[in-house]
């Protein structure tokens, strides 16, 4: 069943502050890689960048110098499926900003899920569990259940 992974599943796998997160995000890539399920959207790559390259607070470090961010960069888009935006995927994002009430960003996110027929989005973003269209959101996050 294909799914996709959001940029917070990308940036966790190397962030040490949430080790339990760094752990979780590691195995879903790893297992995605090896049941060929996971895709990547091409945002998730732009903003994996972004996230892991700028500064932290208090003390300035970053997660990734821009090599390193640069070469997982490649590293992701040589492993998985990239999914490229198109002029559907943006309308659908249009709709499901407005139906949905999501932030612009994880519209576009869900519409590609939606367009490219994925079943799940992995995501700490989203209401867990919850239909969105056909896309079932998924917070791999959480802790178990009691």
């Amino acid at each position: 069943m294909a799914w996709i992974a959001d940029t917070n599943v990308l940036v966790y796998r190397f962030d040490p502050r949430f080790p339990a997160k760094q752990g979780i995000a590691t195995r879903l890539l790893r297992e995605g890689l090896a049941s060929g399920d996971c895709r990547v959207p091409h945002q998730a790559i732009v903003e994996f960048v972004s996230v892991v390259t700028k500064p932290l607070r208090p003390d300035g470090r970053v997660l990734l110098s821009r090599e390193d961010a640069c070469r997982e960069a490649e590293d992701l888009m040589a492993q998985f499926p990239i999914l490229l935006p198109t002029e559907s995927l943006v309308r659908l994002a249009l709709r499901g900003w407005i139906a949905y009430g999501l932030s612009w960003f994880d519209a576009q996110m869900w519409a590609c899920a939606e367009h490219y027929g994925a079943r799940a989005l992995y995501s700490e973003d989203f209401q867990h569990d919850r239909l969105y269209g056909s896309v079932r959101a998924v917070n791999p996050f959480l802790p178990p259940a009691p």
